[in-house]
């Protein structure tokens, strides 16, 4: 992210996945954004020494924030959070709020249990097939990277 001069727009967390992504990119010079709701600072470990740091009352507010300040979503492996993200980035997408990338990172096939539920919502008739196409699927982070440099150059 820093050799292409990307922030990295993200939860704000210290621990995780997330958190070395973020310490990867500040050792690489980069510049974090973290956004965390205030009932999450002690659960999360909130990482403070970023770029810039915004404390949001509630997850809404963390997650139009985060959405605002970014030009694309990048999904990585993750948990329930990863997902109610995900989701909420699509339907908004579906419904022409954004044109913003919407990339999955598939290391490993991790996501493809939730590529083939979007399939099967879409085999079942509760969403157009147009859904699909808002979705990029990616297998490793040489590909993301490419993805990325096209759609931003």
């Amino acid at each position: 992210m820093a050799a292409r001069d990307w922030r990295l727009v993200y939860g704000a967390g210290d621990v995780g996945l997330m958190g070395a992504v973020a310490n990867a990119t500040q050792s690489a010079g980069g510049e974090t954004f973290g956004v965390i709701p205030v009932h999450l600072m002690q659960r999360e470990v909130g990482k403070v020494d970023l770029s810039r740091f915004i404390v949001t009352e509630n997850m809404h507010e963390r997650k139009k924030v985060m959405f605002m300040n970014s030009d694309a979503i990048v999904v990585l492996p993750g948990g329930a959070g990863s997902l109610d993200e995900f989701f909420e980035v699509l339907t908004w997408r579906q419904l022409d709020l954004h044109e913003k990338p919407i990339l999955l990172v598939n290391i490993n096939g991790y996501w493809d249990p939730l590529v083939g539920l979007v399939d099967h919502v879409i085999a079942q008739g509760f969403a157009d097939a147009s859904l699909r196409d808002f979705v990029q699927v990616v297998d490793d982070l040489t590909s993301l990277e490419t993805v990325l440099t096209r759609a931003f150059s």
